[in-house]
């Protein structure tokens, strides 16, 4: 019983502290190449993500898919990002959400308007402002600017 809780202690140290911006920005990452870039769609370079894939589940796939998506405004709020930026990611969830409530319609103009894509945009910039040492390259981090 000792060993299973010093190995959790472990674990827990070396998870990323939750309001620190290298571990925010990783995190962000990857739930937005979940929600939107999942798999490509063969014979095209159009990628898919559970975002679009839940829209098709009728009333509650767009709600799942709006919690995900808020999920990664919880994350600007942790990095402390203004009321406006975080009321921009909220309106392109919103919209999302509301698109993709149209059962079985929903998941094409949701397709077409990526709204993880446009708030993980925000939350980069707002990164690579206030946090230079997170800017990554080729999906190392740049150790050069610290």
């Amino acid at each position: 019983m000792a060993t299973r809780y010093r190995r959790m202690e472990e674990i827990a140290r070396s998870l990323p502290a939750l309001k620190e911006p290298q571990g925010v920005r990783r995190r962000v990452e990857a739930m937005e190449a979940l929600l939107e870039r999942l798999v490509t769609i063969p014979g095209t370079k159009r990628q898919l993500g559970l975002d679009v894939i839940l829209d098709v589940v009728p009333g509650v796939g767009s709600i799942a898919a709006g919690a995900l998506g808020a999920w990664m405004i919880w994350e600007a709020r942790n990095l402390g990002m203004s009321k406006w930026q975080m009321a921009r990611m909220a309106g392109n969830v919103g919209v999302d959400t509301l698109l993709g409530a149209i059962p079985w319609v929903g998941a094409i103009p949701d397709f077409f308007f990526r709204s993880n894509t446009r708030n993980l945009r925000i939350i980069k910039r707002h990164l690579d402002r206030h946090h230079p040492a997170t800017v990554t390259l080729d999906g190392n981090v740049s150790r050069s600017e610290r």
